[in-house]
């Protein structure tokens, strides 16, 4: 716990109206969408206005050794916002500020704490899009996206965070502020400074300010479904509309579990005796050219026996992607722990990764339900377990590890989407080897030799 005469220079630094101390608040920064991690309160809680006031922060916290974390909405899934030395939680909420659009160069300049949803109602006038979509984006901001390097529904067609970040502004350990990239479409000045912050979870210096690209919002959309009576079926599909050379703008998919679950609890009239659901959706600025893509998807779903149903009206649509986004609390209603995991492989073995976690689920007798963004191989398994049920959550961990451990026998990764945090580290060895390990930390301790970034998160300590 920080001594009260710290704490009193802290408050004289940023102004009593910046910080928060009392238990309450302090609670309330102690974890993130994580579950089955420790939590842990800070010691306090700092909203900085501006970047000049995170330098201060960050220059006080290195001078008394304090760690610092970074956070956003607190909507990941990774641990990667809980406080676990204590210290100092500099949450942006403050700066949330749009400091620019600029529809001829289709770029947008944001503070980190802009939520990504209002920069989307921000540019839409201009007929312009901020593609990344993560299912929290009407709470997600632009600053904890870069840094878990988010993706989201429309990550297939349009790529992820990293593919429209294009300069940014970062405060290091050492207090100094540095700029990189910005509006220019090329820049190969030196090293590629943005894409080593995005995906960095705050363990290498603090986003202060962002420069976004931005694109044309498509002017045509078709939105459809294909229910599977089993899961290879549906992951055949997926491969073949890809195949077909059609690159949708969503392509997702539901499992029995969560097409039952997500139907219980939004009434929308999913096929609840179909064992996998597909949603897709593809978009254009040609109405011949989505045409086209429709009557592709349509036979390859007919061709590996699905039944498809288009959306005739927006409001179906918007019914069917609502309930795509309430997969994950409508699988949380079930028990009072839901464990959502984020293994992703290459699209050809998507099938065999569904298969694979079904059988997992069966093993360790689990509810394990699994929905997530077939068309990018990125898969989010999810189990429902009693946290107070010792032998259940010893099962829950088996199951985790087992899934891991297939994703990277099938030639995939550990994370598509959620980050490392403090849920994977373990892990991350077993994709990177010892060497990569070991370069992560040169990486880390070449800009943070105190460890005061975001410690204990993604970087493995060295074994003793």
């Amino acid at each position: 716990m920080l001594d009260k005469e710290i704490m009193e220079k802290l408050a004289a630094l940023v102004g009593q109206d910046n910080i928060l101390t009392g238990k309450m608040d302090r609670l309330t920064y102690s974890y993130d969408a994580t579950a089955d991690l420790p939590r842990q309160m800070p010691d306090v809680v700092v909203l900085p206005t501006d970047s000049n006031m995170v330098q201060a922060i960050v220059r006080f916290a290195r001078k008394h050794r304090i760690p610092i974390y970074p956070r956003g909405a607190g909507t990941n899934l990774s641990g990667g916002t809980v406080p676990i030395k204590q210290g100092i939680v500099l949450s942006f909420q403050k700066m949330n500020r749009i400091l620019d659009v600029d529809p001829a160069n289709l770029t947008a300049v944001v503070q980190p704490g802009v939520v990504i949803g209002a920069l989307n109602a921000a540019v839409a006038p201009h007929g312009l899009i901020y593609p990344p979509d993560p299912g929290t984006v009407a709470t997600a901001t632009m600053g904890g996206s870069a840094a878990e390097n988010s993706g989201g529904l429309r990550g297939l067609k349009y790529g992820v965070t990293k593919n429209y970040i294009m300069g940014m502004e970062v405060v290091l350990a050492n207090g100094d502020k540095v700029r990189f990239g910005g509006k220019t479409v090329k820049n190969v000045t030196a090293y590629d400074f943005a894409t080593l912050f995005i995906g960095s979870e705050g363990t290498l210096g603090i986003i202060t300010e962002l420069t976004a690209k931005l694109i044309p919002a498509p002017r045509f959309r078709r939105t459809m479904t294909g229910a599977f009576s089993t899961l290879a079926d549906a992951g055949n599909a997926v491969a073949g509309i890809i195949a077909a050379q059609v690159i949708p703008a969503t392509l997702e998919i539901m499992d029995r579990m969560t097409i039952q679950t997500v139907e219980n609890f939004a009434h929308i009239g999913l096929p609840t005796e179909a064992e996998a659901l597909l949603l897709i959706e593809v978009d254009g600025m040609s109405a011949d050219l989505v045409q086209a893509e429709t009557e592709a998807v349509i036979q390859v779903v007919r061709d590996n026996h699905g039944d498809l149903c288009t959306a005739e009206t927006d409001q179906e649509r918007d019914q069917l992607w609502t309930a795509r986004r309430n997969a994950l609390p409508a699988l949380a209603s079930l028990n009072n722990t839901v464990i959502l995991e984020d293994a992703t492989v290459p699209r050809s073995r998507i099938t065999d990764m569904l298969v694979a976690c079904e059988q997992i689920g069966k093993k360790y007798n689990l509810a394990l339900g699994t929905f997530g963004h077939a068309g990018d191989g990125n898969l989010h398994p999810t189990i429902l377990c009693d946290k107070h049920n010792k032998d259940e959550m010893a099962r829950m961990h088996q199951a985790v590890d087992e899934i891991f451990q297939v994703a990277l026998e099938f030639g995939g990764t550990l994370s598509g989407e959620h980050g490392i945090g403090m849920a994977k580290m373990r892990y991350l060895g077993n994709e990177l080897g010892e060497s990569g390990l070991n370069l992560i930390r040169t990486i880390k301790e070449s800009l943070d030799p105190d460890y005061l970034l975001n410690p204990g998160k993604m970087v493995p300590a060295h074994e003793v």
